[in-house]
């Protein structure tokens, strides 16, 4: 991790969960982490935290609604004028609404789909822009996939959901392509976790918060800083590794 110190990681819904404790890692390794969400204030308290800790780099909260693409446009173009621009794009957020195919609503849907695919899409191409712009030719981008990005699990809530991360898998792998094509050695890697211990079952069950805590009850599931640990094995890599995808899953989770 030596020679991202320093550099500019911009992590999205870096307020909770996921995005909270890789935003805590990057600044553990000495990198300016930018981290956005609709609501900054846990986000100014995990700052805080970071500093009073003494790592060596720094939490930089940004308030942004990431189904805005003029605020996420607006967010890069501060993220320039500040501290030059994106080195590595780490495009975490990302939510499930209960949906199903046959009776979910159509609002439900478009939100998920403004999140998790375009919000994804627009942050990949204004980094890859910022990067190309300052002849970063060593940049990152990290899309927090799912295990229901690769199979369909028989539970209807999630089948919407799952269609937008079967699109990251695609949006991921045609990254790769592009980058390829454009004789850049930027790099472009995909995180695929199944159960994870966060927030996410309790905003996916919002009116029946039993089911949600028993989601993750149910077994020892994977921590948020495991897939902390996991972004930084892939940043960590040498330049001529490229990691497609890691799929990681609770050992106990059967599917």
């Amino acid at each position: 991790m030596e020679r991202w110190k320093g550099r500019v990681a911009l992590v999205t819904g870096a307020s909770v969960g996921i995005g909270a404790a890789v935003a805590r890692a990057l600044v553990q390794h000495g990198m300016t982490a930018v981290g956005c969400a609709r609501s900054v204030d846990k986000i100014e308290k995990l700052a805080a935290e970071c500093q009073s800790a003494g790592y060596p780099g720094t939490l930089i909260p940004y308030k942004c609604d990431l189904s805005v693409e003029e605020e996420i446009l607006s967010m890069f173009s501060a993220i320039k004028t500040l501290h030059q621009g994106v080195d590595v794009c780490i495009n975490n957020a990302g939510l499930a609404r209960p949906e199903p195919l046959l009776s979910g609503r159509t609002e439900g849907w478009r939100t998920m789909i403004d999140v998790n695919v375009m919000a994804v899409s627009i942050c990949t191409r204004e980094a890859y822009q910022s990067m190309k712009e300052r002849s970063i030719d060593d940049g990152h981008i990290i899309n927090i996939n799912s295990m229901n990005g690769h199979s369909v699990v028989p539970q209807s809530v999630v089948h919407f959901y799952s269609a937008t991360k079967y699109a990251v898998t695609a949006l991921t792998e045609g990254l790769r392509q592009e980058l390829r094509e454009a004789k850049t050695h930027i790099r472009a890697t995909c995180i695929s976790p199944g159960l994870v211990e966060t927030g996410f079952a309790f905003k996916l069950h919002d009116n029946d918060p039993e089911r949600a805590a028993a989601t993750y009850e149910s077994i020892r599931c994977l921590k948020a800083e495991d897939m902390a640990n996991a972004v930084i094995y892939v940043l960590s890599a040498p330049p001529h590794v490229q990691i497609g995808d890691i799929q990681m899953r609770p050992t106990e989770q059967v599917s």
